[in-house]
């Protein structure tokens, strides 16, 4: 799997190779990881500043009543907003966290003001603004002590 999530890209033949086994083995390696889930897809890393995305920021989110409905009507709604990269839901003080990227300062404030300030179920939010990322594209495996 580590090679795979380093370069997703790369042959059967050739992951093959490194991982010294025949290309048949290794096909039905990736198929089986594939169908228990292990593998969900494959995917292009993207720059954010590329895209215009260059301002990124954590907006913790809570929402009431909290109900399964409210929850879910609001995570369809956060997660169709092209602002919004990702979205988490959460237990404890706050009820998600909104990643989202846009162009400036200006329109996160707008984003914030004229989006989520809107939202009748949204009794608060919290915004922190992203420095910097380091994100780790190949999780280790964790292993039982």
């Amino acid at each position: 799997m580590h090679l795979l999530q380093t370069d997703a890209r790369q042959s059967n033949r050739e992951l093959a190779r490194q991982l010294g086994i025949a290309p048949s083995t290794c096909l039905e390696r990736v198929r089986s990881l594939t169908r228990r889930g292990v593998i969900r897809g494959y995917h292009a890393d993207i720059d954010p500043a590329a895209l215009n995305r260059g301002v990124q920021a954590m907006v913790s989110v809570q929402v009431r009543p909290l109900s399964r409905a409210v929850i879910n009507a609001f995570k369809a709604w956060a997660a169709e907003m092209p602002e919004v990269l990702s979205v988490f839901v959460l237990a404890g003080g706050d009820d998600f966290l909104l990643h989202v990227g846009v162009q400036d300062l200006d329109r996160l404030h707008g984003f914030l003001l004229d989006r989520l300030s809107k939202r009748k179920e949204i009794v608060g939010f919290r915004t922190s603004v992203v420095y910097q990322q380091v994100q780790k594209t190949v999780p280790s495996r964790l292993e039982e002590t």
